[in-house]
C-alpha cells in the first residue's frame, strides 16, 4: 500500500519539532490526529518511522527515508504560485540551542541579518550551558564548548574564545589590585554553580587556582558579568563580553588566559533543509567575523 502523502507531510512535522503537539500546532491538527497519521503512515510502509528519544521523537532509519521524499513533495508543492516569484526555500523553524554568549552576540546578529533577505524564516534559540546531547530530537542546531563527541551526527568547528579574570575598578579600589595569583586567592570566585557545570573544559578557575572559594555563581554567563561589575567578586568571563564594559579591568592576563572553542553539532538530515544550511553558513560568518573580538585581541 502506498503511504498518503499528507501522512509524510506530518513525519516531516513531527522529524522537524521532535514532538507531537508542536508539529500538530505548526499543521493545525490535534495531537491524535498526528497520533493517527504516523500509525497510517507506518502501517503503509510496513515499519516504525519514529523512536522514542531523551525529550521526544527521533525518525528511524526507514523514517529517514519518509522525511525524504516528504522534503521532495513539499519542496515540489512550494512551486506552486505566481508565476513572477518563486518560493523562498529559506523558510520555516529551526531550533537551535546555543551558550548564553554566544546566542546574544554571534546568533542574534546573525539570525537578524539573514531575516532581513528571509522574513518567512524563524529561529527558536534556546541558551543553555552543556555537552553536545546523543539524540537531539527536535534540534537541527547545537553550538557547545568544546570539542563533542557524537554519534550519528556532524561536528564542525566553529572558532575559539578567550576567558580571564576581571573585577571592577570600584572592587579595586576598595579591596586592592592583586598583582600575583597568590594575591588572588584572598579573592572570592564569581563563575558557574560548580555541581551543576556540566562542560569539562569550563572548569578552568578552580583548576588553575583551586584555594579561591565560591562569592557567586550563577548558570548565566550574564549574571557572571553583571555581578562582577556590581563587585560581588573577581569573575572568570568571555572576553568578548567583559571588554564591552570600561568599568571591568583585566586581571592577570599572563596567568589566566584559557582559550576555548565553540563546535557546531548538526543532525544528519538537518543541512538537507535549506533554511538550516542558511542559519549554519550565517553562523560560520557572523563568528569569523567576530574572532579578533573572541580572541580578545581589540
Amino acid at each position: 500500500m502506498n503511504p498518503n502523502p499528507d501522512d509524510l507531510l506530518v513525519l516531516l512535522a513531527v522529524s522537524r519539532s521532535g514532538k507531537f503537539t508542536t508539529a500538530a500546532q505548526a499543521l493545525g491538527l490535534n495531537h491524535t490526529t498526528v497520533s493517527r497519521r504516523i500509525a497510517a503512515l507506518e502501517k503503509a510502509l510496513g515499519g516504525r518511522v519514529l523512536a522514542r528519544a531523551a525529550g521526544g521523537w527521533e525518525v528511524t532509519e526507514l523514517g529517514a527515508e519518509a522525511v525524504g521524499v516528504a522534503e521532495r513533495i513539499e519542496a515540489a508543492v512550494g512551486t506552486l504560485g505566481p508565476e513572477d516569484r518563486a518560493p523562498d526555500p529559506i523558510a520555516g523553524v529551526v531550533r537551535m540551542t546555543a551558550t548564553d554568549g554566544f546566542s546574544a552576540y554571534i546568533a542574534a546578529p546573525a539570525v537578524a541579518r539573514l531575516r532581513r533577505s528571509h522574513p518567512g524564516l524563524t529561529v527558536e534559540i534556546i541558551t543553555v550551558t552543556r555537552r553536545a546531547l546523543q539524540q537531539r530530537s527536535g534540534l537541527d542546531v547545537e553550538v557547545v564548548v568544546g570539542e563533542p563527541q557524537v554519534h550519528r551526527a556532524e561536528a564542525v568547528l566553529l572558532g575559539e574564545y578567550m576567558l580571564g579574570m576581571y573585577a571592577s575598578r570600584e572592587y579595586l579600589a576598595f579591596h586592592g589590585v592583586p598583582g600575583t595569583v597568590e594575591e588572588l586567592t584572598r579573592h572570592q570566585l564569581v563563575y558557574f554553580v560548580d555541581s551543576m557545570l556540566q562542560v569539562d573544559d569550563l572548569d578552568a578557575p578552580r583548576r588553575l587556582v583551586p584555594s579561591m572559594r565560591d562569592g557567586l555563581s550563577s548558570t548565566n554567563v550574564f549574571v557572571h558579568v553583571e555581578a562582577t561589575r556590581a563587585g560581588a567578586g573577581i569573575g572568570f568571563l568571555p572576553c568578548f563580553m567583559a571588554d564591552r564594559h570600561p568599568d571591568l579591568v583585566r586581571l592577570l592576563p599572563a596567568h589566566f588566559a584559557e582559550l576555548l572553542p565553540y563546535w557546531m553539532v548538526l543532525r544528519p538530515d538537518s543541512m538537507r533543509r535549506p533554511a538550516v544550511a542558511a542559519v549554519v553558513h550565517a553562523l560560520q560568518e557572523e563568528t569569523a567575523a567576530h574572532r579578533e573580538l573572541l580572541l580578545a585581541r581589540r
